[in-house]
This record gives C-alpha cells, structure tokens and sequence, in this order.
C-alpha cells in the first residue's frame, strides 16, 4: 500500500476511544485504523489517556450481593458460538469482512448511473455507511454537506480540489465543503462513505434520485 498522507483528527480518534461516534463512522474509523499506523498509535495514546482518567475516579459503595449477582447474570445469559479471526479478504481489511459477509464477490451493488455503484451497508440509524465503485476517469457529482462525510480509499484514487487521496487516504467533509471528487484515470476506485445527514446536490437529476438511492 502507498504512503498514508490523510489521517483521522484527533477528535474522531477520541470520540472512537470513548465510544461516542455512529456505528457507521465507527467502522470507517476501524477500517482506517487497520491499514494506518500513524493513527493506530495515536488511537492507543487516546485510549491509555482515558484508562488513567477512570483510574483516578472514585469507587461507588455497592451491595455485598452485587458481585455474586453480576456472575450469575453471566452465567445465565446467552451463549455465543466463538467465531474465528477476521482476516483480510483482497481489498477489504478485516473491520469490513464481516459486514459484507465476504470478499467485494459477495457484494450486492446498485447501479447509481455513469458505472458508478453503491453497497449500502447494515448500521444503525445514527448515520450510513457504503461501499461505493467509481470507474476511473468518473466524476461525481458536485455536492454539499448537512453534516459530516467520512470517505476512505480502498483502491484507486480520486482527485478533490487538487489534492489526492489513494489508498488508505480518508477525507473529512463537513456543511463547510462543496466539491466535486474525480476517480483518476486508470483503475476503478473504491470507497468506502460515512454520512450522518444526506448531501446537498447541486444539479437536478441528482436531486431527483437521491431518495431513491438513500445519499
């Protein structure tokens, strides 16, 4: 994989450490995590800040029942199957195997028109993650932001107002942004988007489809 050039702030690695943040952009997080050591590391420093933080808060008294309870809950509860290891599957690092249930074969892609398609993924209702396939050469279309837009690199690249972002890269939108991303020339590009409100498009025709295609 080529240099990692565009990282995740350390807003979004503190509110992953805390476990503040949508599961959809939790997964691209984990995704860019996986494949960036800059971040990994970063996340690491974050998580032991907050593992000294509870640390130094004091104790709550509980009830001499409390932990004999508490094992017994466990005991009790449900039983899951251990699962084997995710590993990475071609393109897809192990945080997106189990979301795809397999390689980008097992994708179920829509056509959104121009060769470009879209995987919609199953998170909760905070925000929405996708796996998205540009052909090269393809422009999408010109868009704002009501929110915030987590867009990470798996394969190709694509140019955003002269900057690059190939594989490993994440870009960060939010409602400051209007752009215009082009996958570059050569191999199709293959994304994967976090939105937590839909974008604003600036034409008519993507207008009109974006309650069909859910952007």
């Amino acid at each position: 994989m080529t240099e990692i050039k565009h990282h995740l702030t350390d807003e979004l690695l503190m509110s992953y450490a805390a476990g503040n943040l949508p599961e959809a952009f939790n997964l691209v997080v984990a995704t860019h995590i996986s494949l960036c050591d800059e971040c990994r590391a970063r996340l690491g420093a974050f998580e032991a800040l907050g593992g000294s933080v509870i640390d130094q808060v004091e104790g709550c008294a509980v009830s001499d029942e409390c932990l004999t309870a508490t094992l017994r809950l466990i005991e009790d509860g449900p039983t899951e199957e251990i699962r084997p290891q995710v590993t990475r599957q071609g393109i897809l690092p192990a945080p997106l195997v189990d979301y795809i249930g397999g390689s980008l074969d097992d994708v179920k892609w829509r056509s959104l028109g121009m060769g470009v398609k879209q995987a919609i993924l199953p998170t909760s209702k905070e925000a929405s993650v996708r796996l998205l396939h540009i052909p090269g050469g393809t422009a999408m279309p010109d868009h704002g932001h009501n929110g915030m837009e987590l867009t990470l690199v798996l394969q190709g690249a694509f140019q955003d107002d002269g900057d690059r972002f190939g594989p490993g890269d994440i870009e960060i939108a939010d409602e400051a942004l209007e752009h215009t991303p082009v996958a570059e020339p050569g191999q199709d590009c293959i994304c994967l988007a976090a939105t937590d409100a839909k974008l604003k498009f600036n034409a008519f025709l993507p207008k009109l489809a974006q309650p069909f295609f859910r952007i």
